[in-house]
């Protein structure tokens, strides 16, 4: 029964400095805010990046050329 009482007790001791954190954690946030702080997540959405035409062609072209010598190279090993 002893075991039982000190572990409610270490139980109740977690519970407050629980409490206590959580108030610090909310008086972290008001600051943050106050300073106008953009660490919420709605603030760290990237831009999409878009290439025009001319550049997929262009990178396609190089990728094609690539494939071609790698493939070359692989005929030639093992013909």
């Amino acid at each position: 029964m002893d075991i039982l009482a000190a572990i409610k007790r270490e139980e109740r001791k977690l519970e407050k400095q629980l409490g206590k954190l959580e108030h610090q954690l909310n008086g972290v946030r008001a600051a943050a805010k106050a300073l106008g702080d953009s660490t919420s997540r709605e603030a760290t959405r990237v831009k999409k990046r878009v290439l025009s035409a001319a550049a997929r062609a262009k990178i396609g072209r190089a990728a094609k050329k690539r494939w071609a010598k790698f493939r070359a190279q692989a005929k030639k090993v093992a013909g």
